[in-house]
């Protein structure tokens, strides 16, 4: 398959600006042809093994796609600014066009399966990239996991419920990942984050988000009456576990905001990006809560 999809790749390169960029096909899922964007710094040099932004975008997994304006110059700036290889991916949006949406009238059951779909998917964004490494110029010791809404989720439970999600665990032994990026983001059960696996991480939330609890609440805060029911674990209970396993973090938190810190902070990435220098690559323990209040 792998060989197959390689032979496959659409190579669209853009030389006018900081960076190059190349299309691949990573899989085909049933009619879903899944790409990728692989932005690489103008200047990179033959000898070079660069760090990596994985990204996924939001869209409720219903709508958007790998090259959105805001995700787009996301992982541009990666490639540009910070030297790093900037990837966007898409995924199978397995909730678009269907009568239920993501909402409360979703059934637990397709919600699961939604999550664990998204997560199979990055994880296989993951793969092409560890496999593809050599001549992507990419160090497979430094991927950072990122995503916004519900890509947040998706990178969230590809990182942490690998275990949970995963049958064919084998096929990802080579996948790791160093560090995460997540704003407005939820896993299904942060019990499943163990010293093993908690890695730096900076999140960004509200604490009035009505769509992705910012603690352990129900999902879309449904009713417990309703088909979609289902608890999550926000940003806050992810961090509890990773100051309890002495892990880097980097919190934002934004009282009283909704689900529109879902954006991209664009006016904070070169903070973000000091954060990952400091602890992925130095492998320093930063552990930081900002406290913000909506305007």
């Amino acid at each position: 398959m792998n060989r197959i999809i390689i032979a496959f790749a659409i190579l669209v390169t853009c030389g006018i600006s900081a960076q190059n960029m190349d299309t691949y096909i990573y899989a085909i899922k049933g009619n879903d042809t899944l790409r990728l964007d692989v932005f690489t710094p103008k200047n990179i040099k033959k000898s070079d093994s660069l760090p990596v932004l994985l990204w996924m975008h939001g869209g409720g997994f219903s709508g958007s796609h790998r090259a959105y304006p805001d995700d787009n110059k996301l992982v541009k700036y990666a490639a540009e600014k910070q030297g790093y290889i900037g990837v966007s991916i898409d995924y199978r949006l397995l909730r678009k066009n269907t009568v239920t949406g993501f909402g409360c009238d979703c059934t637990k059951d397709d919600k699961v399966e939604t999550f664990k779909q998204a997560a199979i998917d990055y994880l296989d964004a993951a793969k092409f990239l560890v496999e593809n490494a050599k001549s992507l110029q990419i160090d497979t010791s430094k991927i950072i996991a990122g995503g916004s809404s519900a890509g947040a989720e998706g990178i969230l439970n590809a990182v942490f419920m690998k275990d949970y999600f995963v049958l064919d665990k084998k096929a990802y032994n080579n996948v790791s990942f160093a560090g995460l990026f997540s704003c407005a983001g939820a896993v299904v059960d942060a019990r499943y984050i163990t010293k093993e696996n908690a890695i730096p991480a900076v999140l960004y939330h509200g604490t009035e988000d009505r769509l992705v609890p910012f603690g352990n609440a129900s999902h879309h805060y449904c009713n417990p009456k309703k088909d979609g029911y289902m608890v999550l674990d926000g940003s806050a209970r992810i961090v509890e576990k990773l100051r309890d396993f002495e892990t880097a973090y980097y919190f934002n938190i934004v009282k009283g905001a909704g689900h529109e810190i879902a954006r991209i902070p664009f006016e904070e990435l070169d903070q973000i990006f000091q954060f990952f220098e400091s602890t992925m690559i130095n492998n320093k323990v930063i552990q930081t809560k900002i406290i913000k209040t909506k305007a």
